[in-house]
């Protein structure tokens, strides 16, 4: 079993950049899948960004394509989000991801992961 705990949400105005950090603690973080999915008001919860355990494979939503960059440092067990040119439909509590399987380099659907974190709220103002 994996713990995730997210950091790094915040108020930014449109245009701005913030960067976003999963602390994983548990099992070996490198045998995990890393994703990014993100809940808005009355909005399901959407998948932003993957990152395999090795880290060389990602894959994204086409609204972050260009904008966003995922990536990990499994010495530090931590996943990233950088998030540039945010924008107000944006606005959502995010979430870190594990998913175990093998099966995949990466996984885009929630379904596919494990264990989840308890999220951290990004507001973009306009």
């Amino acid at each position: 079993q994996v713990q995730l705990v997210e950091s790094g949400g915040g108020l930014v105005q449109a245009g701005g950049s913030l960067r976003l950090a999963c602390a994983a603690s548990g099992r070996t973080f490198s045998m995990y899948a890393m994703g990014w999915f993100r809940q808005g008001p009355g909005k399901e919860r959407e998948f932003v960004a993957a990152i395999s355990r090795s880290g060389i494979t990602t894959n994204y939503a086409d609204s972050g394509k260009d904008r966003f960059t995922i990536s990990r440092d499994n010495a530090r067990n931590t996943v990233y989000l950088q998030m540039n040119s945010l924008k107000p439909e944006e606005t959502a509590v995010y979430y870190c991801a594990a998913a175990s399987s093998p099966r995949a380099a990466t996984y885009t659907v929630r379904e596919d992961y494990a264990y989840w974190g308890q999220g951290t709220q990004v507001t973009v103002s306009s």
